[in-house]
């Protein structure tokens, strides 16, 4: 019997053999009988009246089945559908389009070839109307009011803030020291290798609908279809979805898109299986949006160097409508967490998010809620006081760190910190780059007239999404869940309420029981994605997937493991206080051969369980986290740049992680260079461009710029460092909180650390 191998071993991902060999599953692999073929009709103009659509050219296409028109859904109440953030989003306009490349009209026809025909038929007369691009001219007095269905009569949707503003602004107004900054992180875009999709599959006979979709989170999705066409009969018992293989997702496929309402109502209208997977251009030009923020910043410190208050304010381009972040229960996507792994005393921020006439933004994207761009802002404002004050940035940091026995902390901004030594992160991170002689290094080149930069950034992330008390989606609690069953031969299917896109979920769930439990990874089967097979949960983003349904598979399967116990103690004819476990078995205490292996008991659990006890090895558990997660890093980046072209040259990168506990070492390598890598363009080549018509210029590949992996990798050098600074999945804690820090994404990070060291070799 092949050995369980649980936490710490670089287990090879059991999901990699048939995605190497060419057996994922993805939407596009999914064919129906009868499948007929959705395709968009989209604006030209970000912002225009509908005067008029014709579909007669496009009804008399060969192979053009159905044409659907905003005007079609307005009886069947279709033509606005709730947004997993309290808004609430155009399927199809009626009479006015909010953005470039808007859906218009939706074309079903027996092929893809013959929808994208029939929708270069449809005739749309357009009355062009200015568009408001900008956020901050968009909340001016007088200000064209975008969204006309509200009845509030601005451009705000809301309005965010936390802290102490008095006291800061009285420590700003009497400081020795202050720095201000404004910092604009553009949009940039989800960029999944596979666009987003859906089949639609209506049975008219049962009154039941099959979705197979690119979803991240398929019971919320569910819950959400069921919201949307409820007042038509259509229960959510009546809806499975299914999301199978995703060829990524970060962050851009947990919002509801009009398509997949578009070939749900198709598939009704035609009574066939409808598929819509949106090409490249549409999927950089309509959805998966993240950040567009302007921030300014503003520091208190005394002369030596010690911050004594922070001010920041955000102005949040949410698009036209607010499809994923939400104040409430998310607060303000996390910007609270913007005294990053400083001790300030007084601190204040504040976020209004916008209305534009831009796609939906509000992605959580590569990372937690916004933390991303708090860090990046903190981190941003530290670099600059040090250089006011003409000090070292790593000795500023390490003045106004949280010390290690400060923790539990109670930041400025409200949230507590379970753990953390920055120092030390700092520390192994110079060490390992070699800091002190990169400085001099630096210093000699910059005699000579050559720029070189060293970049610094070190972050608290908020991690986690899962305690009821602070977040939910639509009203649901943010739990997540697993179900574990053992069959009569000791073999295990595990089901849970998330959805991988490549984080390796097959196989870190798998190690997860096998720890706990004692059974062979290779004897374990994962299954995700299922509505009407996996127990309810929330799904995969926000870094959540190991501390809510990880600790879900870990306190089901010590449920198991008691019950376990008792059939032991039944086999072996002794008392359940006289046996002891052992990784996969359990034996009488000071007579070890009389032992029961888990193989053992769970073929007596379906054969010669006790007299009076359920037959049966499972459990499922659904698991809310009691608080957040708070890992930390310190990241060094050195580059090297022209003083001619400003082209720069990564020369070296060292990533220190708070990994917690490591479930697989070799997922979280992979996981912290890819993190490294997608940090890398939004620092040095990725943004989202319109024109002054609010017309993406950055609709391919050709404009909108991505890092080739091996090229980019090749000029760094990862430094990883394990460390014992969090406790992880704690597996002897008698409370059963699971703090599951573990294969944690590095996210971006590397953003902060390259644009300093932009900065810094200009200085």
């Amino acid at each position: 019997m092949a050995e369980a191998m649980g936490f710490g071993h670089a287990v090879k991902r059991k999901e990699d053999a048939r995605f190497l060999r060419g057996r994922g599953n993805y939407i596009e692999d999914i064919k129906l009988p009868g499948m007929l073929w959705l395709d968009i009709v989209r604006s030209p103009f970000a912002h225009a009246k509908i005067k008029s659509i014709n579909k007669e050219k496009a009804l008399a296409t060969p192979g053009v089945a159905a044409v659907i028109t905003g005007a079609d859904l307005v009886p069947y109440k279709l033509e606005w559908m709730p947004t997993l953030m309290s808004d609430k989003q155009m399927v199809l306009p009626v009479d006015t389009v909010m953005y470039y490349a808007q859906e218009v009209a939706a074309v079903i026809a027996t092929s893809r070839y013959a929808a994208a025909d029939g929708v270069a038929a449809v005739e749309v007369d357009y009355e062009p109307l200015t568009p408001v691009l900008d956020p901050i001219k968009a909340l001016e007095p007088g200000a064209p009011v975008i969204r006309f269905d509200r009845p509030e009569k601005t451009n705000r949707i809301w309005h965010w803030e936390v802290g102490d503003k008095a006291a800061v602004e009285r420590e700003l107004k009497n400081a020795a020291v202050t720095v201000a900054q404004d910092i604009y992180i553009p949009r940039i875009h989800v960029a999944s290798i596979e666009t987003c999709g859906c089949v639609a599959d209506w049975d008219p006979v049962e009154g039941h609908l099959t979705l197979y979709m690119t979803t991240q989170a398929p019971h919320a999705i569910r819950t959400v279809v069921a919201l949307v066409t409820g007042h038509l009969g259509l229960a959510e018992h009546k809806i499975r979805v299914i999301s199978p293989d995703i060829g990524g997702g970060f962050g851009g496929k947990v919002p509801v898109y009009p398509g997949y309402v578009l070939a749900t109502a198709a598939s009704v209208l035609t009574g066939k299986p409808v598929k819509w997977i949106e090409d490249r251009s549409e999927n950089l030009q309509a959805d998966s949006f993240a950040r567009d923020y302007h921030i300014h910043g503003e520091l208190a410190a005394t002369k030596d160097g010690k911050i004594t208050a922070m001010k920041m304010g955000v102005v949040a381009d949410h698009g036209a409508f607010d499809a994923a972040a939400n104040p409430s229960k998310f607060p303000a996507g996390l910007f609270s967490i913007a005294t990053g792994s400083y001790d300030f005393q007084k601190a204040f921020a504040q976020v209004d998010g916008v209305y534009t006439n831009k796609p939906p933004g509000g992605i959580a994207y590569r990372c937690s809620f916004r933390v991303t761009e708090a860090v990046h802002a903190i981190e941003r404002m530290v670099d600059v006081l040090a250089h006011k004050l003409n000090m070292d940035p790593a000795e500023l940091r390490a003045k106004n760190f949280i010390r290690p026995e400060q923790f539990p902390y109670k930041s400025a901004l409200g949230w507590e910190y379970d753990s953390g030594n920055y120092q030390g992160a700092l520390d192994k991170a110079k060490q390992i780059i070699g800091y002190d002689a990169l400085r001099q290094e630096q210093k000699a080149k910059r005699a000579r007239g050559e720029l070189m930069g060293i970049g610094i950034s070190t972050f608290t992330e908020i991690v986690g999404a899962g305690p009821s008390h602070t977040f939910d989606i639509l009203g649901i609690k943010m739990f997540d869940s697993a179900e574990i069953r053992i069959h009569p031969t000791g073999k295990v299917i595990a089901r849970f309420g998330t959805k991988s896109q490549g984080q390796g979920h097959e196989t870190t769930y798998a190690q997860i029981i096998a720890e706990e439990l004692g059974i062979p990874e290779e004897d374990i089967a994962v299954e995700e994605g299922d509505t009407d097979t996996a127990p309810y949960g929330l799904g995969t983003y926000a870094s959540r997937s190991t501390p809510t349904a990880g600790a879900a598979a870990a306190i089901a399967s010590r449920k198991i493991r008691d019950k376990s116990r008792k059939i032991a103690a039944h086999l072996l004819e002794a008392r359940e206080d006289d046996l002891a476990w052992e990784k996969g078995k359990f034996f009488v205490k000071g007579a070890p051969d009389r032992a029961k292996t888990i193989q053992e008991i769970a073929f007596a659990a379906y054969t010669n369980h006790p007299l009076g006890m359920e037959a049966g090895l499972e459990a499922v558990d659904y698991y809310d986290p009691p608080n957040l997660t708070f890992p930390f890093g310190a990241y060094i980046c050195v580059m090297d740049i022209d003083r001619g072209t400003g082209q720069v040259k990564i020369r070296r990168f060292v990533a220190v992680d708070d990994c917690g506990t490591i479930i697989n070492p070799m997922i979280v390598d992979g996981q912290i260079a890819g993190g490294l890598t997608m940090g890398m363009a939004p620092a040095l080549m990725e943004e989202i461009v319109y024109d002054d018509n609010g017309v993406n210029l950055t609709g391919s590949f050709s404009d909108y710029l991505l890092p080739d992996f091996e090229r980019e990798r090749r000029g760094v050098v990862v430094g990883r460092a394990d460390n014992g600074w969090c406790a992880g999945i704690q597996r002897e804690k008698t409370d059963e909180r699971m703090c599951a820090r573990a294969i944690r994404l590095s996210a971006l990070h590397p953003l902060s650390a390259i644009y300093h060291a932009q900065r810094c070799g200009r200085f």
